[in-house]
């Protein structure tokens, strides 16, 4: 999302999660203001390669819920973001002078697939990711409007749950309500450039026939 009454339209369909893209090469790259939302919608800053004090300065800045990472980070990156969000977390509350306990941030780390994917990859980041993201692997980090080889996910081993990603639009949800009614952990579906209108501008007419249809064929 990058427009506030966009943003506002979009909020109405009460999605699980809104996610603001911190990458200054995308042409969806966020710099505005995040307009008050319902309680029950997530806030999810994508960041690529990003700075730990940079990411856990937007972080409390758009208070975000969850981070989306998707670009090469590593076990120890991860395990540096957290610590440092949860210093950051207590000295901000030690300034306030507020009882309250630290936040918790959702981690998603984003993995590429196109035809084959090797799955022990995951395993160093089950202790330390909540989701795993499949998108499909392109020339750009992530919105290429493609899909990838959805049945490479048959040979997916991991009680992690899952987000569903890489060029989902009207036309995938035969095959996305087979994907979400088989044994996987599909916790969500990621859905952008299929929806949009112009980068960063989604169609809410479009959306709200996907959610309509999605849940009731």
């Amino acid at each position: 999302m990058k427009y506030v009454e966009n943003i506002q339209q979009v909020a109405e369909l009460t999605p699980d999660y809104l996610g603001f893209i911190f990458y200054d090469r995308s042409p969806r790259n966020f710099e505005g203001i995040i307009p008050e939302l319902p309680k029950s919608i997530k806030k999810v800053g994508v960041f690529v390669n990003e700075y730990i004090e940079i990411a856990v300065s937007l972080i409390q800045e758009y208070q975000l819920d969850a981070v989306q990472l998707h670009g090469d980070e590593s076990v120890e990156y991860i395990q540096k973001l957290k610590e440092a969000f949860q210093t950051a977390e207590e000295e901000l509350i030690t300034q306030l002078k507020k009882k309250r306990k630290p936040r918790n941030v959702e981690v998603i780390k984003v993995f590429g697939v196109k035809d084959e994917f090797d799955f022990t990859v995951l395993k160093p980041y089950e202790t330390e990711v909540d989701y795993f993201l499949f998108d499909t692997k392109g020339k750009e980090r992530g919105g290429n409007g493609i899909t990838f080889n959805w049945k490479v996910l048959e040979n997916y081993n991991s009680e992690t749950p899952l987000f569903l990603s890489g060029g989902i639009g009207l036309k995938e949800i035969p095959e996305i309500q087979k994907i979400v009614n088989s044994n996987l952990p599909i916790h969500a579906l990621d859905v952008n450039s299929k929806f949009e209108t112009k980068p960063g501008v989604k169609s809410v007419k479009d959306l709200a026939k996907f959610k309509k249809e999605l849940f009731t064929n």
